[in-house]
């Protein structure tokens, strides 16, 4: 391929693919241009802010959730895991305070961008690096972190047309890129409850995220081991449009300048559940993330912290902010104990 179409900017390369080969997914769409955000730039507190950058407090709660499932699951040999892991600032957090309580695993890392590695290795030293889960490690029990991680794995949109359902395609005009209706698709591939659907409804499905579940869950099932989820979602299946973009903490078109802003869509937490379960792992919740907060410590620990973390506290909890838009679910070896916070 000439040399100058492989370092065009992102848009004209993506016009350019559509130009010669017709619409593309809106799975490829979405997976180009998050592809190209993260490697490009540190998105954190500029786009978007991630709880474990509000606050010290998420990221110690989580690795003492942690280190009391792995010291009631009998302090097996264990790696931390953490998928997607920004700047590091979590597994930082949560390597402390499990290295109060005893444990202190060898750290691997699930992350492609060079720019957000470099982050991570400030504060992370001596983490190993992976570009998928496929390379973890395979004779030990894994302690997996998966936050805001799902929410940005590509999806696939089933639109409900006049004639029936059709996969949400994007094609490009010039350099303006719009979604439209493909092929039609049979109506065996839909949940029965919603196939009479009004027209314009939309199913959202996201394969990768079922592929990565299910991996992650096959290996903890047969290693031993626990996953933590927290996201903001749904249980689906489910109608609805959830796509978004985000820039400078401001929603933007999620079609206009792939690869500049962070493409988004709510995770459909009861489809990951059953892909767990699928590979002999156990699941629990999904539970608020500020009723898990609570119920693992964070007033105890804000109390201990003083006035100063009253707001970040809050931030985190409270309904009305991110405590109720934001989930969790717990994944599980079959005979590892019930994990804290998930009655």
């Amino acid at each position: 391929m000439d040399a100058a179409v492989i370092d065009a900017p992102l848009p004209e390369r993506l016009a350019r693919a559509i130009t010669l080969a017709g619409p593309i997914s809106l799975a490829q769409y979405m997976g180009a241009a998050n592809a190209h955000y993260y490697a490009t730039r540190d998105p954190l507190g500029r786009d978007f802010t991630t709880a474990p950058e509000i606050s010290q407090m998420f990221g110690e709660l989580i690795g003492l959730w942690l280190a009391d499932l792995w010291d009631r699951a009998g302090r097996p040999l264990a790696a931390y895991v953490e998928l997607g892991p920004g700047r590091g600032t979590l597994a930082a957090d949560a390597l402390r305070a499990m290295a109060k309580a005893g444990l202190t695993p060898a750290v691997h890392f699930v992350e492609t961008s060079p720019t957000l590695r470099s982050a991570q290795a400030e504060r992370v030293p001596g983490a190993i690096w992976h570009n998928d889960t496929t390379t973890l490690p395979g004779d030990i029990a894994l302690l997996v972190i998966a936050n805001e991680f799902f929410d940005a794995l590509p999806i696939r949109q089933l639109v409900r047309g006049g004639d029936g359902w059709h996969e949400r395609l994007v094609a490009c005009q010039d350099t303006l890129f719009l979604p439209i209706a493909g092929k039609q698709v049979p109506d065996a591939i839909l949940p029965p409850a919603l196939r009479d659907a009004a027209p314009g409804s939309v199913i959202e499905t996201s394969p990768a995220s079922v592929a990565v579940m299910r991996g992650l869950a096959g290996r903890i099932a047969r290693q031993g081991g626990a996953m933590l989820t927290i996201d903001y979602g749904y249980q689906g299946p489910a109608i609805g449009d959830t796509l978004q973009a985000m820039r400078a903490g401001v929603y933007a078109n999620p079609f206009e300048a792939p690869g500049e802003h962070d493409l988004t869509a709510h995770v459909d937490f009861a489809t990951l559940c059953a892909a767990a379960k699928a590979e002999g792992a156990a699941s629990f919740g999904p539970v608020d993330q500020g009723g898990l907060l609570i119920a693992l410590g964070i007033d105890a620990r804000a109390a201990v912290l003083g006035d100063s973390v009253r707001a970040d506290r809050d931030r985190l909890v409270a309904p009305d902010q991110m405590g109720s838009l934001f989930k969790a679910i717990a994944i599980t070896a079959p005979d590892w104990p019930q994990p804290a916070g998930f009655a």
